[in-house]
C-alpha cells in the first residue's frame, strides 16, 4: 500500500463527503486507503459514509478521544508507505496526493511532508511554521512579525514574507494535512495523546527532527482547507484547549520555568488584542465583538489565574465562568 489516508470525523457530516469524494476523484494513479476515525459522531456521518463511500474504513471510537488519540487509532490501523492525517473539511485538488508522494519518493532523507493549502477564496493559509518557543511567542503577542522582514532574529510564529510558492525546508505542518513515512510515525508512537486539540502536530514534527530527519515542504501539492468546522461551534472550548496545549507543549521540551514562562506571553497575547478590540468597540459595537471580547475577558482571566505547572503535573485548574454571550461553549 503506497498511501494511508486517516481521517478524523466527529460529526462532520456536512463536510465529509465533499472530501471523501475528491480523495477518490483526484487520487488514480497510486494505491490508497482511507481510514476514518469517527470519535462519536451522533450526526449520522458514520451512516452517511457506509451508505455512500463504502471503500472507506470506518472505525467506530465511540466517543470524542480529541484530534491526537482518534488519529492515533487509524495510524494504528494503517498499512502505507506513506501515512496522510487528513481533516474532514479539505478538498484534495489536481491530483495533489498523487504529486505529494511522488515528491516524498524524491526525498529519502525527509520523515514528514508538507503541502500548500488554501482557503476557500484561494488564499494562502499559512500550514508551514517555525516551532514556538518563548522569543517568538512574545514577538507573535506583540504584534512585531513585520521585524522578521529586517532580521530572522524576530521570525514568530509565521515564515515572514513566504507565501509557499517555494519548496522548503519547514520546522512543522499543519495538522489539517501533514503526511509521514509510515514506519517512522509508528515507531514514534503517533502523536502524544495528551494532546485533546492544537499542539499535537508540532510535537510530532518536533520529534521528526529529533530523530534525525527533516521535513520538506512543496508547493506542488494543493489542498483547500475550509477550516475551524468544529472550532466554530465551541469557541470558547477550543479557546481554552488551545491555551491548554500550549502549556504542555512548552512544559514537555521547555521544563516546568518554559511553563511559566510561557504564561506570562499568554497574557500579554490575551490583553494586546483585548485592548485593540476594545478600543474597536468605542467606535463601532455589534454582538460578535461582544462575544469576541467576553472570550478574552474569560480566557485572560482563566490564565492568570492557572498555574501552568500545577495544571500539566495535576490536571488542577481554574473554574470557568461563562458569560452569556458563550453559552454555546
Amino acid at each position: 500500500m503506497t498511501l494511508s489516508i486517516v481521517v478524523l470525523c466527529w460529526n462532520d457530516v456536512k463536510v465529509i463527503g465533499d472530501c471523501l469524494r475528491s480523495i477518490y476523484q483526484e487520487t488514480q494513479g497510486i494505491d490508497i486507503e482511507v481510514i476514518v476515525s469517527d470519535n462519536g459522531s451522533t450526526d449520522g456521518s458514520v451512516e452517511f459514509i457506509h451508505q455512500f463511500y463504502p471503500r472507506a474504513r470506518v472505525l467506530e471510537n465511540g466517543t470524542n478521544l480529541g484530534f491526537a488519540k482518534g488519529n492515533n487509532e487509524g495510524i494504528a490501523r494503517s498499512s502505507g508507505r506513506y501515512v496522510l492525517i487528513l481533516n474532514p473539511d479539505t478538498i484534495i485538488r489536481d491530483r495533489a496526493l498523487e504529486k505529494w508522494v511522488a515528491f516524498a519518493d524524491c526525498h529519502p532523507e525527509a520523515g514528514a511532508f508538507g503541502c500548500r493549502v488554501l482557503n476557500p477564496d484561494g488564499s494562502f493559509q499559512h500550514p508551514a511554521r517555525p516551532f514556538p518557543t518563548i522569543w517568538r511567542s512574545w514577538i507573535a503577542a506583540l504584534y512585531l512579525r513585520a521585524l522578521a522582514y529586517v532580521s530572522d532574529l524576530f521570525i514568530s510564529d509565521t515564515y515572514t514574507g513566504w507565501k509557499g510558492m517555494t519548496q522548503r525546508l519547514i520546522d512543522w505542518q499543519s495538522g489539517c494535512c501533514a503526511m509521514f513515512r509510515g514506519e517512522l510515525l509508528k515507531d514514534l508512537g503517533g502523536f502524544d495523546g495528551q494532546f485533546f486539540y492544537h499542539f499535537e502536530e508540532v510535537d510530532l514534527c518536533r520529534r521528526v527532527w529529533d530523530a534525525g530527519h527533516s521535513i520538506i515542504y512543496t508547493p506542488d501539492a494543493v489542498i483547500t482547507h475550509l477550516g475551524g468546522q468544529s472550532v466554530n461551534r465551541f469557541p470558547l472550548r477550543f479557546e481554552l484547549e488551545r491555551w491548554r496545549n500550549r502549556y504542555r507543549y512548552f512544559y514537555k521540551h521547555f521544563g516546568p520555568q518554559g511553563a511559566r514562562r510561557c504564561r506570562l506571553a499568554v497574557l500579554a497575547w490575551i490583553s494586546v488584542r483585548q485592548l485593540g478590540w476594545g478600543l474597536c468597540g468605542l467606535f463601532s459595537a455589534s454582538e460578535v465583538l461582544k462575544a469576541r471580547l467576553d472570550m478574552y475577558r474569560v480566557t485572560r482571566d482563566w490564565n492568570k489565574r492557572l498555574d501552568p505547572v500545577r495544571f500539566v503535573e495535576s490536571g488542577d485548574e481554574p473554574d470557568i465562568p461563562t458569560p452569556m454571550a458563550l453559552q454555546q461553549s
